[in-house]
């Protein structure tokens, strides 16, 4: 077994919007993350956070070859750090909200929304994703996940042993209650580290966001926020042996169900 200790910085970007302006945006996270007082290893942007959450896909959409992918390319590199967040994709015709990975070494991967929040067309206007993304880094095995697939428990259960679930999200004030309890209960029955970034501000359709950016443990504690409905960034150290320590003495997950998620 291999007794090392193993950390992951995690830094946090809770930060407004500029409603569908691509390069307004870049500038702005980019000051942003230039913000961070501590070497980070992995960075969390907000959902579709050069855009918005806008249904104007045609409008805003790029290519995996357009400005936010080579941005979040670029930075990775420039900060050596592992950059996560999603954004307005269009491919084959098909426009996506997805969530790219990329490593300091420009590498990326990259998660399709799965759950399209019907709610406010987006399921009229996005592809729906198939796929879970599962990646290790520095030890961790990390799941990161977009915003209404947090409502989801099925979809982000830990099958595979993952340590960290990640959320990045546009989720309104209006039902900020809901995402604190969901956070906190997507870590205690997956005895994993939960994290959710959640953007700040107010949209061009007139809903606020507060933010509640936040961690929790596996035993689904608070130990890490960032301060409600403000601009802020920080980092916060995770450390693998709690995980370990964790399900060593709680060994829920042996008896988790096994199922099939059938497509609809």
């Amino acid at each position: 077994m291999d007794n090392t200790i193993k950390t992951l910085n995690l830094s946090l970007i809770q930060t407004d919007n500029i409603w569908q302006q691509i390069d307004a945006n870049l500038d702005h996270l980019e000051s942003k993350l230039h913000d961070l007082s501590e070497n980070s290893d992995l960075i969390l942007l907000p959902e579709l956070f050069t855009t918005g959450f806008t249904m104007d896909a045609k409008s805003v959409s790029e290519g995996m070859n357009g400005k936010g992918v080579k941005w979040m390319k670029a930075m990775a590199a420039k900060l050596g750090s592992v950059l996560i967040g999603s954004l307005l994709i269009e491919e084959d015709g098909n426009y996506y909200n997805r969530l790219i990975t990329a490593f300091p070494n420009n590498d990326i991967l990259t998660y399709d929304k799965r759950h399209l929040f019907s709610f406010a067309g987006e399921d009229k206007v996005f592809t729906a994703g198939t796929q879970r993304l599962v990646f290790e880094y520095k030890g961790f095995k990390i799941c990161p996940m977009i915003c209404y697939d947090l409502r989801f428990p099925v979809w982000a259960r830990n099958t595979v042993d993952f340590d960290l679930l990640l959320y990045v999200a546009n989720w309104p004030q209006a039902r900020i209650s809901a995402w604190d309890a969901l956070l906190r209960a997507r870590a205690i029955e997956n005895l994993c580290y939960t994290a959710g970034l959640n953007r700040v501000g107010t949209d061009a359709n007139d809903l606020t966001y507060s933010g509640h950016s936040a961690v929790y443990n596996a035993m689904g504690t608070q130990i890490f926020s960032l301060e409600e409905g403000q601009q802020a960034n920080a980092t916060v150290s995770l450390d693998l042996q709690h995980i370990r320590k964790t399900r060593d003495q709680f060994r829920f997950l042996e008896d988790r169900d096994d199922f099939e998620i059938i497509m609809g």
